[in-house]
């Protein structure tokens, strides 16, 4: 049997279904690598080697009887730890939640469950999932697999280094403002961002309720359209959820992109981007040229004001989200004197819990929610938001999907911008927009910066991934650096 390092999604459930190799042996040697690789790249908070085999070994007893499989039937896959799992210990990679266990399952769990796909393990994020380099973990860094010394992004550190070191085929991570496409970037390889309301979110610990979605990482755009497939769909339980017709996103991967219109806004990606970032962007563009597409420059004025709409919006919502965690029902109970009152506690326990990039964005949220700054800031910001998506609404009237480069930079070194968190939060420069407009994205590999992955963004109009996939298709089938193997320990 091939090792499943070598196997993408698909073939795993090929080979499962059809006999050729059984669930227990792809989760026996997928669990294997994880431990070997974890002490050096810190990825998992949990590896769940009982209820993984468990799951395998019902999918072999399934098969031996007969019964049809799902389409993910026997393939790893590992969730970022802030998404529930019933009778797993999920934490957010927080100490507020070290020992809480959730009594239910969030639909993503159900969903991959449901096609036969075997979680093996959480993965370490930034805390409640806040940060762009997985330094904000209660766990310790996350760090590259391609470079030990570097950041794999955040905050979905973990689940991109897990598919990027190939020990599972298939990881799911969450999107605030770029936390699943700027790990894909840093990691070198494909992470899908579907559009707002696509994917339950139902289980999934808020961060900001307006901008989070679920999305998966993959080491092909074939597999992140076979995971879509199994995730998208409307759910009763999130109300914010959309009843859009799911389509199988995998017919939509024809090769063929003759006439697909690319928007390129140049004056927006002009400034502040690495001169290798930028060669590796215009060679990418070159090759959707050669491929078929036609370049079109468009103008998205209000994307340069995305940063400060994203950094007051985001955390005025995780400001009214994290005042749940208070000690009294669930998670981290601060030890109290005799006569702590229980205001008392409540600050003490959010002081214990809470890491210092949680507390910036709490207080920056409750300050631009206070009476007296709401109008002026939150509003405002909303305000503006509504003016850049109405920039994407104009640019899709003439194009087809909008191209980006996925970060300005190549991964960065562990602990370079951490004392800078203005520094930091210009990293996503280029991807929090989508979720202000609540647009699909999608981060494909597109080059080196020597021996450190760069990333290539196409975004698409609300609900056509299937266009977005296309082109990410199509374009790795004309770059045949990314069909080889990722660097691992």
């Amino acid at each position: 049997m091939t090792a499943p390092a070598a196997l993408g999604a698909r073939e795993i459930r090929e080979i499962v279904a059809s006999g050729q190799a059984s669930a227990v042996e792809i989760c026996t040697d997928a669990l294997a690598r994880m431990e070997r690789v974890n002490s050096a790249l810190n990825a998992f908070n949990l590896i769940a080697t009982d209820r993984a085999m468990d799951r395998a070994r019902e999918i072999d007893r399934r098969r031996a009887s007969g019964q049809t499989l799902g389409p993910l039937a026997g393939v790893p896959v590992v969730l970022k730890d802030n998404m529930c799992v019933r009778g797993m210990r999920t934490t957010a990679s927080s100490k507020i939640l070290d020992t809480f266990v959730p009594p239910y399952d969030a639909t993503v769990t159900q969903r991959l469950e449901a096609a036969d796909a075997v979680i093996v393990a959480k993965a370490n994020c930034d805390e409640f999932a806040m940060g762009s380099s997985n330094e904000n973990s209660a766990y310790g860094p996350v760090r590259n697999p391609w470079a030990l010394d570097r950041t794999p992004g955040g905050s979905s550190g973990g689940s991109a280094a897990s598919v990027a070191s190939a020990c599972v085929p298939l990881a799911l991570g969450s999107d605030t403002g770029g936390s699943i496409r700027q790990p894909a970037s840093f990691c070198g390889v494909v992470g899908l961002k579907p559009t707002y309301g696509r994917v339950s979110r139902y289980g999934l610990l808020a961060f900001a309720s307006s901008l989070d979605q679920i999305g998966p990482f993959s080491r092909s755009v074939g597999d992140a359209a076979a995971a879509l497939t199994v995730l998208a769909g409307n759910d009763p339980m999130d109300s914010t959820s959309s009843t859009e017709p799911v389509l199988d996103f995998t017919s939509a991967l024809s090769g063929q992109i003759d006439g697909v219109r690319v928007g390129v806004p140049r004056a927006f990606v002009s400034e502040g981007v690495d001169d290798v970032v930028r060669t590796a962007f215009d060679a990418a563009l070159e090759t959707l040229r050669r491929s078929g597409a036609t370049l079109v420059d468009i103008e998205l004025p209000y994307a340069r004001y995305a940063i400060p709409v994203y950094y007051l919006v985001c955390t005025a919502e995780a400001s009214s989200n994290l005042a749940r965690y208070d000690g009294v029902k669930y998670g981290l109970r601060a030890a109290s004197a005799k006569d702590d009152t229980l205001k008392t506690m409540y600050s003490r326990t959010r002081d214990q819990g809470f890491g210092a990039e949680v507390k910036r964005r709490i207080m920056l949220g409750t300050y631009v929610l206070s009476a007296g700054y709401y109008d002026a800031f939150y509003l405002k910001a909303q305000q503006v938001r509504t003016l850049l998506r109405r920039d994407y609404e104009r640019a899709f009237e003439r194009v087809d999907v909008v191209a980006m480069p996925t970060s300005p930079t190549p991964p960065f070194k562990l602990g370079e911008k951490t004392d800078d968190p203005l520094q930091m939060y210009l990293a996503d420069i280029f991807t929090v927009s989508v979720n202000l407009a609540g647009l699909p994205g999608i981060s494909i590999p597109c080059g080196l910066a020597g021996q450190l992955p760069i990333g290539f963004q196409l975004i698409g109009k609300m609900f056509d991934e299937a266009t977005i996939l296309r082109v990410a298709d199509a374009y790795e089938r004309a770059a045949p650096w990314t069909r080889t193997a990722p660097i691992s320990p």
